[in-house]
């Protein structure tokens, strides 16, 4: 269980805690996890039982007691959430500029709970005050639209993480499902120089082969995919080849496995999906590159045969708005179902720690790494 306030030594132990010997024991891992840094690098921090909000621009309408009491009780550490603009009409920069404001109000109302991450040492902070550290972040560039100079802007105003693209194309180069594969353009170069100079994470997620490749190679710094799965185990455009997972890990970067459909062709994906993909991706990249980004939050769907009539009407829209992927579908669900809800970093662990991954692995593959990653592109 997450403990509301940490001393120092319990922040030290989280380092300790790697000489613990391997077990599966579900109330070791209580332990273990209540000690360790814990890092989302793709999550929210919604209620999906909540309806939608009468006002579309309103990005924290979601965000309620329960959503942050199943955050605590998780014992997340940290998640980099995905603020303004992603797709869809209306000003990019706009509304990714008022969903800023939205969430500086929301962690304001509720500092006691949350706390903005602005570098890596924010994320131990986080851990010690017993708080959960919120980590702004783009899922597409659109908002830059050909002036580069606007990414000093978005890093003044605390974004840590800018993915270039979404799933189709964007001034900056092309995501996973535009024509052709597009490749990475000479304003996307620019912006990565931008994003470099003002240690900004550059997130590969969602991109095309091309624009991933060439982007790797164009960042000074090491890139992340935040948040993706492994086309070697499900052949879908949303998940990464070995080929450019390897070249992000051999650059120091960092690679995110999610909780998404696209783990599996046809089906709903399983937690044994999961622990699939990130061993191919431990096996591609090595240990110290990744690290889990679900895309989700920690409430559960309380009433999944209601929820199946919802989610059909946004799979509806998202195809007929061009920006739905291939492993996508009305009766897909866009979860886990068997590793949700408050517990399932526990969950992972002791699934992990079955298939006899060391506590130092698991601990880390649930946070660690990202936090290493972290302090070498933004500084201690």
């Amino acid at each position: 269980m997450f403990t509301s306030r940490r001393s120092f030594v319990a922040l030290a132990a989280a380092t300790a805690a790697s000489t613990l010997p391997r077990t599966t024991a579900a109330s070791t891992w209580d332990r273990i996890l209540a000690q360790a840094i814990l890092i989302n690098t793709l999550g929210g921090l919604e209620n999906p039982n909540e309806p939608s909000p009468s006002n579309p621009g309103d990005a924290t309408a979601a965000v309620n007691a329960r959503a942050i009491a199943d955050a605590r009780a998780s014992g997340i550490t940290a998640i980099n959430m995905t603020i303004g603009y992603v797709f869809g009409k209306g000003d990019p920069l706009k509304q990714s500029l008022d969903a800023i404001s939205q969430w500086d109000e929301l962690i304001r109302a509720h500092s006691a709970d949350l706390t903005k991450i602005l570098a890596a040492a924010d994320i131990r902070r986080a851990k010690w005050q017993g708080k959960i550290g919120l980590i702004y972040g783009f899922q597409n560039a659109a908002m830059m639209g050909d002036d580069a100079a606007l990414v000093d802007r978005f890093a003044d105003l605390g974004m840590r993480v800018i993915q270039l693209t979404y799933n189709g194309p964007n001034e900056i180069g092309g995501g996973s499902m535009a024509p052709g594969n597009p490749a990475l353009s000479a304003f996307g170069r620019s912006v990565i120089e931008r994003l470099n100079t003002r240690r900004v994470i550059v997130d590969l997620a969602h991109s095309g082969q091309r624009t991933c490749i060439d982007a790797t190679h164009a960042s000074r710094q090491p890139v992340a995919i935040s948040h993706t799965g492994c086309r070697a185990l499900a052949d879908l455009p949303r998940n990464k080849t070995d080929a450019e997972l390897r070249l992000v890990a051999e650059r120091g970067g960092y690679v995110g496995i999610y909780f998404m459909p696209f783990l599996a062709v046809n089906r709903n994906a399983t937690s044994a999906d999961v622990v699939a993909h990130i061993e191919h991706a431990v096996e591609v990249c090595g240990e110290d590159h990744v690290g889990v980004g679900t895309d989700g939050s920690f409430t559960t769907v309380d009433d999944l045969e209601t929820y199946k009539a919802a989610l059909a009407k946004e799979n509806a829209e998202r195809r007929a708005a061009g920006i739905s992927a291939p492993g996508e579908g009305p009766d897909i669900y866009p979860f886990v179902v068997d590793l949700r809800g408050p517990n399932q970093y526990r969950e992972l662990a002791v699934k992990l720690s079955a298939r006899g991954h060391s506590d130092s692995r698991i601990e880390k593959l649930l946070g660690r790494n990202f936090l290493r990653y972290a302090r070498e592109v933004w500084g201690s």
